[in-house]
């Protein structure tokens, strides 16, 4: 979840979706290595699961999940897959409790017209997620990543706890890095542009993205002892 805040992906159209599972008719996933002919995304324990929500707010005792996304890669990032998008019901009560920015700015996207017309419970999701997520990665293995992820965490634990529990109790946050970065070298962090989509797939590539960025231009090997550049 970004707080209050993607490059433009570097992707083409997106491929025919897969067939969905036959125990979720409605879901749709999309394996994007097949754009660069790369091989489909094998079940792995190295496989890495990104997550983005949506909230009516910031504390997860009084608001609720409005959306939740999912892309699982392999270990290097090169390789992924879409798995489901869904808009969580939330009663007109709770939505109406959103301050003015969760309001303009759901609104905007879309989002709040999605929640009130899905019949899709946090339950619901947790359960086509999990299910989803079972057939790239054993349960346990992989650490919840994306941005600000402690946050999505705590919703889940809240409202999702089955779910939850499917990953391993490390977070992978690219918000270190950010931070890192910021007070470490200012120029590099400057370079990477946020688009503040505020959907929870967007933002999921956006973190891909972003780590990347930074993996290129931050994380940079140090050269063999012995070698000089």
């Amino acid at each position: 979840m970004f707080l209050r805040s993607r490059p433009a992906r570097r992707l083409p159209a997106r491929p025919a979706a897969r067939a969905p599972p036959a125990h979720f008719p409605g879901l749709l996933m999309t394996d994007i290595s097949a754009l660069d002919g790369q091989p489909a995304l094998v079940r792995n324990e190295l496989n890495l699961v990104w997550l983005d929500m949506e909230m009516t707010g910031l504390n997860p005792d009084t608001d609720r999940i409005i959306e939740i996304a999912v892309v699982v890669t392999n270990s290097t990032l090169d390789i992924a897959v879409e798995g489901p998008v869904l808009a969580i019901h939330q009663s007109d009560e709770t939505l109406a409790k959103m301050d003015d920015w969760n309001k303009n700015t759901h609104g905007r996207s879309g989002l709040i017209d999605r929640v009130r017309v899905s019949s899709v419970t946090e339950a619901d999701a947790a359960a086509q997620i999990e299910a989803f997520l079972g057939q790239y990665v054993p349960p346990g293995k992989s650490p919840m990543c994306g941005n600000s992820i402690c946050q999505d965490r705590r919703f889940m634990a809240r409202w999702m706890p089955e779910l939850e529990r499917f990953f391993h109790y490390r977070n992978l946050d690219v918000s270190t890095l950010k931070e890192l970065c910021r007070r470490w070298q200012p120029a590099i962090y400057k370079g990477f542009q946020k688009r503040a989509m505020h959907t929870a797939l967007a933002d999921i590539h956006e973190s891909i993205d972003e780590l990347k960025y930074y993996r290129e231009r931050f994380l940079i090997p140090a050269a063999p002892a012995g070698e000089t550049a």
